[in-house]
């Protein structure tokens, strides 16, 4: 199975994988979720470029501007 996303969707999730990944909330209930999400957010830093760059904030802000106004 295959899930297509432009640039900014992936940034956009894979920031918030980041700090999902991170949290020390409970939010999986078994440990595969866990797996996936991990597993999620190492795909999209193997392909993204952004998070490494030292404006990424600006770039995120940026990302989630155009897809939050892509459903308008």
């Amino acid at each position: 199975m295959k899930i297509e996303l432009d640039e900014d969707q992936a940034l956009v999730l894979f920031d918030w994988l980041c700090r999902l990944n991170d949290s020390q909330a409970p939010v999986v209930t078994h440990e595969a979720e866990q797996r996936i999400l991990w597993d999620m957010q190492s795909d999209l830093e193997s392909v993204l470029v952004a998070p490494f760059e030292a404006n990424y904030n600006e770039l995120l802000a940026q990302a989630r501007n155009r897809v939050a106004g892509a459903g308008k």
